[in-house]
């Protein structure tokens, strides 16, 4: 398994909120929904994605953007445009001294908006755990995919099912918004490659690119690099210097950091006891999972599960 697909084989989406909204100029929308990742295709006109610390990302039709919670940002149809509505969490919209508008844009099945000569698809993923902590942390606050960079089936597919109202189809949005973003991942990446993790951009290296993958695989076996020599066929000093150099850091350091990062995804779901994100991620007990996890990331996993971290802890 690639550490691309590693990032996203696990937590995904779940009952993703997915919109198609239409505008006529004037139009501003401040997003304040707190959510984790939220992806934005054009399907005609334009716009602007407008980060609150950062520049204006202009989008045209055809256009993907992909926008890295939770701070809040702005989509509107010139960048200095006023906020006309804002989305809160759980998808609640008013105006910006709080009255609902919810209600009075509904335009039908996922559909809402003030008008027509604009028209966005989004799909977003609401709840920490459905993306990877990790990855998110390698994606810049707004990826821009322009049209003329990346071409894929997928925002046509979602036009079309995104209306519907099937049995099925918050199972079948889920999973295209999720194919949508590997999509858009995988022509980020090979767009900027030397801006890429160094994680993804080793995938491609003979020997730690198969190391990668079993350590991705079977993140639970005690691994040693005695094991990852014999299975990427060279010796262990050769292993372990390759590995630092192309991934920066050595591989046991790696697999901590990987084993911690899927407990963090996994400890979003109340359903799963801290023994139980254990033994998914290779530690014998809640307790020596919580010893890593603690010294690792400043925080023991209850606080990181409860979102009681100190301030200037990471929580993602």
């Amino acid at each position: 398994m690639d550490a691309l697909s590693a990032l996203l084989t696990g937590p995904r989406a779940q009952g993703a909120f997915l919109l198609r909204s239409v505008f006529d100029p004037p139009w501003s929308v401040r997003i304040a929904d707190l959510a984790p990742l939220t992806l934005i295709t054009v399907v005609r006109g334009d716009g602007w994605v407008v980060p609150d610390d950062g520049p204006p990302v202009p989008l045209g039709t055809g256009d993907l953007a992909v926008v890295r919670g939770p701070d809040p940002y702005t989509l509107a149809d010139l960048p200095d445009r006023v906020p006309q509505l804002v989305v809160h969490p759980g998808q609640v919209s008013t105006t910006p001294d709080g009255a609902g508008m919810c209600e009075t844009l509904d335009l039908g099945v996922r559909a809402w908006g003030p008008g027509g000569g604009t028209v966005l698809l989004s799909g977003t993923y609401q709840l920490r755990g459905e993306v990877s902590g990790r990855l998110l942390r390698a994606l810049p606050p707004v990826l821009r995919l322009g049209a003329d960079e990346w071409s894929s089936p997928l925002p046509a597919l979602l036009e079309a099912e995104i209306g519907r109202d099937e049995p099925g189809q918050e199972a079948v949005l889920d999973r295209l918004l999720d194919l949508l973003l590997i999509s858009a991942l995988r022509s980020h990446f090979t767009r900027d490659a030397e801006r890429a993790p160094a994680w993804y951009r080793a995938h491609a290296d003979p020997v730690v690119g198969r190391a990668l993958s079993l350590l991705h695989t079977d993140p639970a076996r005690g691994w040693t690099v005695r094991d990852l020599a014999a299975g990427t066929g060279v010796s262990r000093a050769a292993l372990a210097r390759r590995f630092t150099e192309l991934v920066g850091e050595p591989p046991m350091a790696y697999l901590t950091g990987w084993r911690l990062a899927q407990a963090a995804d996994l400890l979003a779901d109340p359903a799963l006891t801290l023994d139980a994100v254990a033994r998914r991620v290779g530690y014998g007990s809640g307790f020596a999972l919580s010893a890593a996890f603690k010294r690792v990331r400043g925080v023991s996993p209850q606080q990181f599960r409860t979102g009681s971290a100190p301030t200037g802890v990471p929580t993602a």
